[in-house]
């Protein structure tokens, strides 16, 4: 199989985590694997294997007003389509939705190929403005399939797009993780023996941490043996920071930043929490549980109901509702047993999201695409 895959570029991030994983997984089955990026390989965070081609277009810039914004997209999607004219992939794979619409603009009129996209967020929790809905509910009708992570999603696309085909297909999950740089040791951070509850994500306003330190905070005087480590960087970290230290939590929230070896944090971590306004599909959730970690989340659109199994391996709470988060934490970290028994199901999750199977759902659609395709050819 001859394949490309378009993303905007290789930064740390889940769709670009997930693009890296399954190009490194295919490139081990013999496939011949191009992954081509928007942004210059010095942005890259994610490692690709030796054998997978690497082409960056170098077109990322700031849009100052439509127009320009337009003029970069149209340049993007002409470089790109010269980029599958001279790979001549079988099967085209854009991740995100600007990414996207300009896999369908690029990949028009060129022949034996089959072009398909990938959303990677809930559309409206996350809308774009006019121009680029407009973009992508026209755009998605000329792609081969839109692949959702969720039903509710597939059924958004339905709705507000003329895509042909929305398959559900999850993201996979690696487990072991591999490690990468920056790494930073949880000895660094954590004292020995203490018990670690865990959270992951860009410090922004929709990961919605402040919320995970105000919840924490009620429960830090029953839970002395107890610390709170939040991984990741973003906007919101001063922010977070200060209210870390008007809470006097300092010595028992600690933010060390982003880090790449993940792995060695989940092994360390005792419990893990979700408290995001929205998500598409939590990668760190999935790799939290296939470390064998009890999950307790914000019942948000969309992905936590799609991985944890309410009341198995974890709990889920009623958007925004505080105290039920407060409650399902303070249970879990008072009863060791409980835990326990939710981390031995917890790490199901391996095998339930196992890249082996999420890629044979591609590979599935791949392969029906393909043969529907010969029949149309055949009908014509």
């Amino acid at each position: 199989m001859r394949l490309l895959i378009y993303i905007h570029s290789l930064e740390n991030g889940g769709a670009e985590r997930v693009v890296a994983n399954l190009a490194n997984h295919w490139a081990s089955l013999g496939w011949q694997v191009t992954v081509v990026t928007v942004a210059p390989r010095t942005r890259d965070f994610y490692a690709l294997d030796r054998a997978v081609r690497r082409i960056c277009l170098d077109l990322t810039g700031t849009r100052r007003n439509v127009l320009a914004g337009l003029w970069r997209t149209a340049r993007r999607a002409l470089a790109l389509r010269r980029v599958l004219r001279e790979v001549r992939p079988e099967v085209a794979l854009s991740a995100m939705h600007t990414c996207n619409v300009i896999l369908a603009l690029a990949a028009r009129g060129v022949p034996g190929l089959r072009a398909f996209g990938s959303e990677h967020n809930f559309p409206p929790k996350a809308p774009m403005g006019v121009i680029w809905e407009t973009l992508r509910r026209h755009a998605y009708g000329h792609l081969t399939a839109v692949v959702a992570l969720t039903r509710e999603c597939a059924a958004w696309l339905a709705r507000h797009s003329h895509a042909r085909a929305i398959p559900v297909i999850p993201n996979p999950v690696g487990w072991p993780l591999a490690r990468n740089e920056p790494r930073i040791a949880p000895m660094a951070t954590c004292a020995p023996g203490r018990r670690i509850l865990l959270g992951v994500g860009r410090l922004s306003v929709e990961k919605n941490f402040s919320t995970l330190v105000d919840v924490f905070s009620r429960l830090a005087p029953q839970h002395p043996d107890w610390d709170l480590v939040i991984l990741g960087e973003g906007p919101l970290r001063v922010e977070l920071a200060a209210r870390v230290e008007s809470a006097c939590l300092e010595r028992r929230v600690f933010l060390p930043g982003s880090v790449g070896n993940m792995g060695d944090w989940y092994a360390r971590a005792a419990l893990y929490a979700m408290s995001s306004d929205f998500e598409g599909f939590p990668n760190t959730l999935v790799e939290a549980m296939a470390y064998g970690l009890p999950a307790v989340s914000f019942d948000c659109d969309t992905g936590p109901r799609d991985i944890i199994r309410h009341a198995i391996d974890g709990f889920l709470i009623a958007p925004g509702d505080c105290q039920g988060m407060a409650a399902a934490l303070d249970r879990l970290m008072s009863d060791d047993a409980l835990r326990t028994a939710f981390a031995g199901r917890a790490i199901e999750a391996r095998e339930r999201f196992s890249m082996h199977k999420i890629a044979r759902m591609w590979e599935t659609l791949f392969l029906d695409s393909r043969t529907a395709q010969a029949a149309d050819t055949i009908s014509g």
